[in-house]
C-alpha cells in the first residue's frame, strides 16, 4: 500500500460510524419510497423524472455500500466496488420484483431496472476515476 491508500483509509475508518449510518438509512429510504403507494405521493408524468430518481437512488447507494465496506471491512477498491454494485444490481431487482408482487398502486418496470444499473455503473466508473486520479497525484 502507498502513503495515499493508508491516508485515505485511515481517514475514512475515522467517519467509519458515520457512513455505516447514513448507509443503512439511504437504503431504507430508497426502499420506503420504492415500496409506499404511490398515491400518497406527488403525482409527475415525466419519464425521464421517474428515471432520474431510480438513477439518483442506485447512484447513491453504490457510493454508499462502497464507503461502508472500505471502512467496515477494510475491503481493497475492487472489491468494494464489486459488492457496492452488485448489492445495488440486486437490490433494485428485488425491489422491482417487490412493486411489482407486494404493492397494489405499483408496477415492476424493466427500466427502472436499467436506471438503477446505470445510476450504479455510473458511480463505479466515477468512484474508479477519482481513485486513479487520486493515486496518481499523490
Amino acid at each position: 500500500m502507498n502513503y495515499y491508500q493508508v491516508k485515505l483509509i485511515k481517514n475514512l475508518l475515522e467517519h467509519k460510524r458515520t457512513i455505516q449510518i447514513l448507509t443503512v438509512l439511504w437504503t431504507g429510504l430508497v426502499a420506503y419510497l420504492c415500496l409506499v403507494s404511490s398515491e400518497s405521493l406527488p403525482k409527475v408524468n415525466v419519464f425521464e423524472f421517474d428515471k432520474l430518481g431510480h438513477f439518483s437512488f442506485h447512484f447513491g447507494i453504490t457510493i454508499l455500500w462502497f464507503l461502508f465496506w472500505k471502512t467496515t471491512y477494510r475491503n481493497e477498491n475492487k472489491y468494494a466496488l464489486l459488492k457496492a454494485f452488485l448489492f445495488s444490481f440486486f437490490f433494485g431487482a428485488v425491489i422491482e420484483l417487490g412493486q411489482g408482487y407486494l404493492t397494489t398502486t405499483r408496477n415492476s418496470d424493466i427500466n427502472d431496472i436499467y436506471a438503477n444499473s446505470t445510476g450504479a455503473f455510473t458511480a463505479v466508473l466515477l468512484i474508479f476515476i477519482v481513485n486513479k486520479w487520486r493515486a496518481k497525484n499523490q
